[in-house]
């Protein structure tokens, strides 16, 4: 039934609030002139720097480094979209991660079972690639794919596709895995099944008009693929 799993990221492999709010609140120090600054550029990024909450439409939740990048721009005068994302590239490589559940033996038990994996993030490939370095599970994937990496972004299909594409697979026969209805709708359109997970910040209610199945994390996906074969 299912050839191919392709997972999101952020708040798919790992967990969101614990990885990025982390992150955000020291990178928005860091950038800042001064503590009021700081709150400022979060409410730019939809980010509460005394609280470390995410607001639901936050583009650090699902868009791009540059998306970022452009909401915090007005707040930096001086500094360029092109240099901020930049920074952020740089800085979100060195973001410590926190694994949504234990990666290296679920992905293991997955590649056990003769399916083939891939990672689709609308992060940028570099960082992407050092996180999942950082977790030692690179060789987990046959496929990492970033919304610089020539395939788009979410949620737009084409990195769906190049997944599929590069593996010789039916999208029908591959399931999307993500946290955000950008993930569900680049599945989606795609022609892949698509499988919503509770580790990021979009609530059950929010994701589950648009997926096929949404899972509390992906732990539970290896049930759920045994449940397709019954």
């Amino acid at each position: 039934m299912i050839d191919g799993l392709l997972f999101d990221k952020d708040g798919t492999l790992f967990d969101f609030r614990v990885s990025w709010g982390r992150w955000a609140k020291d990178f928005l120090t860091r950038i800042a002139r001064d503590a009021a600054h700081a709150r400022r550029l979060g409410r730019a990024i939809g980010f509460d720097l005394d609280t470390g909450a995410f607001a639901p439409d936050s583009p650090v939740i699902a868009a791009t480094a540059a998306d970022i990048a452009a909401a915090l721009q007005p707040e930096l005068p001086g500094v360029t979209v092109e240099e901020l994302t930049d920074r952020i590239d740089a800085s979100a490589g060195q973001a410590p991660m926190s694994e949504a559940v234990p990666l290296r033996p679920l992905l293991s038990a997955l590649r056990g079972q003769g399916l083939r994996l891939g990672v689709a993030t609308n992060d940028s490939e570099a960082p992407a690639r050092q996180h999942l370095a950082n977790h030692g599970i690179t060789d987990c994937f046959d496929f990492i794919s970033g919304y610089d990496s020539g395939h788009g972004a979410k949620p737009g299909p084409g990195m769906c596709l190049a997944f599929a594409r590069a593996l010789g697979l039916e999208p029908a026969r591959v399931a999307m895995v993500g946290d955000s209805r950008h993930d569900l709708e680049a599945g989606r359109a795609a022609g892949m099944r698509v499988v919503a997970v509770l580790t990021g910040i979009a609530r059950r209610e929010d994701l589950e008009p648009h997926a096929d199945v949404v899972l509390a994390d992906i732990g539970a996906l290896p049930d759920w693929l045994s449940g397709l074969k019954a």
